[in-house]
C-alpha cells in the first residue's frame, strides 16, 4: 500500500484531475468528506488530506510515502530530507513583495517585512545584502501595512486583486510558485518499484495535460 499526502484546497482541487487520468480515483470524495484517509480505485494507493503545511512532515517521517505541496512550503519546510521528482505546474502563483507605493524608503532604520515564508524571505534579502526586520504572520498579512505593523509584505500572489483592494502593489517578483510531488527516501528504497511505477504515471498524466 502506498499512501499520497495531498493538501488541501486549491491544490487538491488541481491534483485530483491528474491522479485520475492516472487510474487513481478517491472512492469518495474529499472535497465533501469529512475523512482524512480515502481508499481509492487503486487498489495499492490511498490518500491522505491534511493541511498544505503538514504534506512535507507527513512525507519526510514516513507517514505518507509521498506528497503533492507547493514549492512556497516546501522552501520553509527545508527539502534535504525529500525526493522532488516532479514538477506538476499545478496551483501556479508567485512570492512576491509588496507594499504601498513607496514604502522601501524608511530612513536609517531595518526595513520590517511581514510574512509566512520565514525561510525565503531572509534567503532573499540575504541575497541582496539588506538587513530587515522579520515578522511572522499566518494570515491577513496585506492588513500589516495598513496598520503599521510592517513597511512590506512578502505572500503569495495570484491575481494580485486583493493587493490592489487594500491600496498595495507588487514591487518585485521573489519567485515562480508550483506543486511538487515530493517522496519520502526510505519509502523510494524499500517501494522502489510501485513508488517509480506511480511517478511515472503521475509524469505522464503532467504531460499529456501540458
Amino acid at each position: 500500500m502506498l499512501s499520497l499526502a495531498l493538501s488541501k484546497g486549491r491544490i487538491l482541487d488541481d491534483t485530483l484531475p491528474l491522479l485520475a487520468a492516472a487510474g487513481i480515483e478517491p472512492v469518495e470524495d474529499p472535497r465533501s468528506s469529512r475523512k482524512l484517509m480515502f481508499d481509492t480505485t487503486r487498489g495499492d494507493v490511498r490518500l491522505i488530506v491534511i493541511r498544505a503545511a503538514d504534506v512535507p512532515t507527513f512525507v519526510e517521517h514516513g507517514a505518507a510515502d509521498a506528497g503533492v505541496a507547493g514549492k512556497d512550503v516546501l522552501v520553509e519546510h527545508g527539502g534535504d530530507a525529500l525526493y522532488e521528482p516532479l514538477d506538476l505546474g499545478i496551483a501556479a502563483c508567485r512570492l512576491s513583495l509588496a507594499g504601498k507605493p513607496g514604502c522601501m524608503n524608511v530612513g536609517r532604520r531595518r526595513l520590517r517585512v511581514a510574512t509566512k515564508y520565514i525561510e525565503a524571505t531572509r534567503r532573499y534579502f540575504t541575497d541582496r545584502g539588506q538587513q530587515v526586520e522579520l515578522i511572522k504572520l499566518y494570515g491577513s498579512m496585506e492588513l500589516a501595512p495598513l496598520v503599521g505593523l510592517a513597511d512590506v509584505i512578502v505572500d503569495l500572489v495570484d491575481t494580485g486583486n486583493t493587493l490592489r483592494a487594500n491600496g498595495l502593489e507588487e514591487l518585485d517578483h521573489i519567485a515562480d510558485v508550483t506543486s511538487r510531488l515530493v517522496v519520502n527516501k526510505a519509502s523510494m528504497k524499500v517501494k522502489h518499484a510501485p513508488l517509480s511505477a506511480l511517478i511515472a504515471d503521475i509524469e505522464r498524466s503532467v504531460n499529456a495535460d501540458g
